[in-house]
């Protein structure tokens, strides 16, 4: 549900024969893959930050960031509810004619407005925020608001990064 009554994924789930709940949440200005499940389990797996799963975002933020910044980043920075766990970082790209730093950042922690908090901490807001992966699902082509059922292969998959 939005609190300002914006669709929501339950607006795109609403006609499945069966209930299924995202495992985890995107907030309204980040895009990208969002798992839907109707196994409570492997959805507790995914999301517990004991079982260590990843999630990597492509990050877009203003201004040229400094290598010592991101090197924060993959250190792990403190926030007001306690230090982040250590992120793999990849620079992409120094955009200096458009003035911007695209670059991926994994974490297996999953707290709120985390990826944006984190990027405040170290001087540079995200502008753009997409996450690309979680576990080993892959954002594929889907346009926004689509959505596929797993195969088999990537059921078993996630199961195991899940621990289960």
């Amino acid at each position: 549900s939005d609190p300002q009554n914006r669709r929501s994924i339950a607006d795109f789930v609403q006609n499945l024969p069966e209930r299924v709940f995202p495992v985890g949440r995107l907030d309204f200005n980040t895009e990208g893959l969002l798992l839907l499940t109707n196994d409570g389990a492997l959805a507790q797996a995914l999301m517990h930050p004991s079982h260590e799963v990843n999630k990597t975002y492509l990050v877009k933020v203003p201004g040229i960031v400094p290598q010592e910044k991101l090197d924060q980043l993959r250190l792990g920075v403190k926030l007001e509810d306690g230090p982040t766990a250590p992120a793999v970082v990849n620079l992409r790209d120094y955009d200096h004619e458009r003035g911007f730093t695209l670059f991926d950042i994994t974490i297996h922690e999953g707290r709120n407005r985390q990826i944006r908090r984190m990027c405040d901490a170290i001087g540079f807001p995200v502008r753009d925020l997409k996450r690309i992966k979680l576990g080993p699902l892959q954002l594929s082509n889907l346009g926004r608001g689509k959505f596929r059922s797993l195969s088999e292969q990537e059921l078993s998959q996630l199961r195991k990064a899940a621990k289960l």
